[in-house]
C-alpha cells in the first residue's frame, strides 16, 4: 500500500464536444473548452489534469503541450500534465523540452505521461516504420531517462541521429515529474520499473482488482533493482451525476458512440446497453454513477492495488460540455471527500474482498 496521500485527478483526450442544441462543436471550440475544464479542476481542488495526445477526427488534441500551458496561466495548484505523450513518433529531446518550458510556466507543476499511445496515427504521420513500434520506444525512453538528469548526454541508437555530449535547456528548477502509461504488459511494467518512472496502469476493460498483480510486479522490480519505491496511478473513464441513472443517461451514447467507431476499425462487437451496465458495475473499468458510487469504487480500486492517484477519464465520446464542467464539480466537490472518508484508517485488502466480490 502506498503511504502517500490520495490525489484524485482527471484526464481528458479532448473528445470533440457537443454544443447546447447537440451539433458537434469545432475542434478550436473543444480545445477551449479542455482549457476552461482544467480551471475548474483546479477550483474544486483536484490534484492533476491530464491532456492526451491524438491524431484523428475523434479528438481535438494533437499538442497537450500547448493546451496545458494555457491552462497554467489560469490555475495556481492543480499539477498538470500529458495523457499521454506518445514518446515513439516524437523525439525526446523535444519532448522534454517542451515539458521544461511548460514546468517553467507553471512553476514546476508540469509532468509528462510517456506511453506507447492506443493509436498508430502518428506513425505513417510523422514517417515512422510500425515494424519498428518496440524498438523506437526502447531507444526513445532510454534516451529521455538521461536527460532527466540534466547534464550533458552522450547517447546513440538506430532510431534517431547520436548525441554527443549533448546539452538541453532549459533546466527546470526541481527536475520534471515522469511517469509510463502502461497497459497491462508485465514487460511494460518492469521496463518502467528498470528506468525509474512512476507507473500509470491504465484500466481500460475488467476489474481493477485483475491488475494487482503488475502493481506487485512493479513494486517487486523496483525493490529488486535498488530502487526507491515510486507511485503508482490508475487511468479509468468515468462520469458523475446527481444519480446513477443520470450518469448513466449523460455518458451512454458518447461511450456507445467511442467504442463503435473505434470497434468498426478493430473488429470489435456492436457496444449496447447490456454490456455498458456490465461495464459501470463492480467488475467494470467505468466510474459512472452518483458521487456515492464512484467514490465507493475508486476507494476499492486503493484498497486492491494500493494506488496513490487516481485519474479518471471524465470525457469518453461527445457528451457535452456544460454536463462535463458539472462532472468535474461534483468530482472535486463531492466524490474527492467521499474517498478519503472512506480510506480513512483503512487496511488493504485482498483483490477480490476490496471490490466485495467472493
Amino acid at each position: 500500500m502506498d503511504v502517500r496521500p490520495l490525489e484524485l485527478g482527471l484526464d481528458t483526450f479532448g473528445d470533440i464536444s457537443r454544443g447546447p442544441d447537440g451539433s458537434l462543436q469545432s475542434d478550436a471550440q473543444t480545445i477551449r473548452n479542455v482549457v476552461e475544464q482544467a480551471v475548474l479542476a483546479d477550483q474544486v481542488g483536484l490534484s492533476f489534469f491530464g491532456v492526451g495526445e491524438h491524431h484523428r477526427k475523434d479528438f481535438a488534441v494533437t499538442s497537450p503541450e500547448m493546451v496545458l500551458a494555457a491552462a497554467a496561466a489560469r490555475t495556481e495548484n492543480i499539477h498538470l500534465g500529458s495523457a499521454v505523450t506518445v514518446l515513439s513518433s516524437d523525439d525526446p529531446v523535444r519532448v522534454y523540452e517542451r515539458f521544461a518550458t511548460l514546468d517553467a510556466v507553471s512553476n514546476g507543476r508540469a509532468e509528462v505521461i510517456l506511453g506507447r499511445g492506443s493509436f498508430i496515427e502518428s506513425f505513417p504521420l510523422f514517417g515512422y516504420d510500425l515494424a519498428d513500434y518496440e524498438q523506437l520506444f526502447e531507444e526513445k525512453l532510454e534516451l529521455f531517462s538521461l536527460l532527466r538528469d540534466e547534464k550533458p548526454v552522450t547517447w546513440s541508437g538506430r532510431t534517431r541521429a547520436s548525441l554527443q555530449d549533448a546539452d538541453v535547456y532549459p533546466k527546470t528548477e526541481n527536475g520534471l515529474k515522469a511517469w509510463v502509461g502502461v497497459g497491462g504488459s508485465p514487460e511494460s511494467v518492469v521496463r518502467t520499473a528498470r528506468y525509474g518512472y512512476g507507473l500509470v496502469l491504465a484500466i481500460i476493460g475488467g476489474s481493477a482488482a485483475r491488475f494487482r498483480p503488475y502493481a506487485d510486479l512493479y513494486r517487486r522490480s523496483l525493490d529488486e533493482l535498488g530502487k526507491p519505491q515510486m507511485p503508482i496511478s490508475v487511468h479509468s473513464p468515468g462520469h458523475v451525476a446527481e444519480t446513477d441513472q443520470q450518469a448513466w443517461e449523460e455518458a451512454f451514447e458518447g461511450v456507445a458512440e467511442l467504442n463503435n467507431t473505434i470497434g468498426r476499425e478493430r473488429g470489435w462487437p456492436e457496444y449496447n446497453r447490456m454490456r455498458f451496465q456490465h461495464d459501470v458495475g463492480p467488475e467494470g473499468s467505468m466510474y459512472i454513477g452518483s458521487p456515492e458510487t464512484v467514490a465507493t469504487k475508486i476507494a476499492a480500486t486503493v484498497r486492491a492495488l494500493g494506488n496513490s492517484r487516481f485519474q479518471l477519464k471524465f470525457a469518453s465520446g461527445s457528451i457535452s460540455h456544460d454536463k462535463l464542467m458539472s462532472s468535474i464539480e461534483l468530482y472535486g466537490t463531492k466524490v474527492l471527500p467521499l474517498v478519503h472518508d472512506m480510506l480513512a484508517d483503512t487496511p488493504t485488502q485482498t483483490p477480490a474482498s476490496a471490490f466485495g466480490i467472493r
